[in-house]
């Protein structure tokens, strides 16, 4: 029981980690439907690791970064909006997947765990993938942080100041990926986003400079999962949906603690 706690916890705090500060892009940037793309694409990159024989999560990540390139090469040409290059590569990469899983043979597949999530199933290969995702994302968001910063304020003054901004796109878009694929058995591909923007969001109504958001982002992400597993074991619900609903009600209050704070200003 407590190497099973332990391994809950452990992957709900690695996610965490990995999705906090990354997550503070994609807020800053209203990317929330580009990470929608990239999580729908995770079901086609599960069936393509069974199809290959491969572990699942390295299908996902696979799959995941192809996408997230095919998306930046496709935005640059302008020929669509972004609004509608996102949304027929999120439909028509998840619809691919369902599909491909049919053809797979000779394995059962828990459809609902992949999409839903199942956290309390984690093994200890798991676990490990979790965590090398987790410090591989920290450590380059860390390194890129400043040309993050930059390119989200001011592009054309990045730019000017010798930012090579395509590079730094490229990377951030499959950090994004990366993200994806290793928060899977978390909190499953469709709530995957909700990591990625509902600690962040919280945060935002906290902190006062862009590193303390991302450090409250990744606290706001650990107290969620705790609360959602706490919850999970109590009430015999769903961990990845009891997860999302926690930090939900965090952001809740974080929300109404700062319109309290802003009243009180100007009161």
């Amino acid at each position: 029981m407590d190497d099973f706690i332990a391994r809950t916890v452990l992957a709900g705090i690695g996610v965490a980690f990995a999705a906090g500060p990354l997550g503070c892009f994609v807020v800053w940037r209203r990317m929330a439907y580009f990470g929608d793309t990239l999580a729908h694409s995770a079901l086609l990159g599960v069936a393509f690791g069974f199809l290959l024989g491969t572990a699942p999560t390295f299908g996902t990540m696979a799959t995941g970064i192809g996408v997230a390139i095919l998306l930046v090469w496709l935005q640059q040409k302008r020929d669509w909006s972004s609004d509608t290059l996102l949304g027929l590569l999120s439909h028509t990469t998840l619809a691919c997947g369902l599909i491909a899983i049919t053809f797979i043979q000779g394995v059962r597949i828990d459809l609902m765990a992949y999409l839903f999530g199942d956290i309390l199933a984690v093994s200890n290969t798991d676990v490990v993938w979790i965590w090398v995702g987790a410090c591989v994302v920290s450590g380059l968001v860390l390194l890129l942080w400043r040309a993050l910063v930059a390119l989200t304020v001011n592009r054309e003054m990045a730019m000017a100041e010798g930012v090579a901004s395509q590079r730094v796109e490229l990377a951030f878009v499959i950090l994004i990926a990366i993200v994806v694929a290793i928060s899977m058995k978390v909190v499953g591909i469709l709530l995957i986003t909700a990591m990625l923007i509902i600690p962040p969001a919280t945060a935002r109504h906290i902190a006062k400079t862009p590193e303390q958001m991302a450090v409250i982002s990744i606290f706001v992400g650990c107290l969620s999962v705790a609360a959602g597993i706490a919850g999970s074991y109590r009430w015999d619900i769903p961990a990845g949906p009891a997860i999302v609903v926690s930090a939900a009600i965090l952001f809740a209050i974080g929300m109404t603690s700062g319109l309290i704070r802003g009243d009180q200003r100007h009161g």
